[in-house]
């Protein structure tokens, strides 16, 4: 589970400097001064990289076994600016919560339990 985390962390900071760029410059410079060409780079890179963004997301979200509404409110984060690191820093307090817990209460083997029909 550290390596997925990991894996969404780095993409959560991307998107999120990348959506950010996207909007404070690129859109600024599109619509006030006419010039679309940080529009044009950023976006097409946000876009595909916001979809990598919910790959690490659902593949962190299943090992760590969040419910869908926590993963959509994850995948909506990534589409309003500065709201990404919000909920990357949740997910991570989340995770590490988790990781801590499982490193306090290691699993026992389970007992092998004889089926009667067997």
């Amino acid at each position: 589970m550290r390596n997925a985390l990991i894996r969404y962390r780095v993409m959560a900071y991307v998107v999120g400097v990348l959506l950010i760029v996207l909007v404070c410059v690129g859109l600024p410079l599109k619509y006030i001064w006419h010039n679309d060409s940080v529009v044009n780079v950023t976006g097409v890179a946000h876009g595909w990289l916001y979809m990598i963004l919910i790959i690490t997301a659902i593949d962190l979200g299943r090992r760590a076994r969040w419910s869908i509404w926590r993963l959509l409110a994850i995948a909506l984060a990534g589409t309003v600016p500065f709201v990404t690191f919000i909920a990357e820093h949740s997910a991570t307090k989340d995770v590490k919560a988790k990781l801590a817990w499982n490193a306090e209460h290691p699993t026992e083997p389970e007992a092998v339990i004889a089926d009667p029909q067997a």
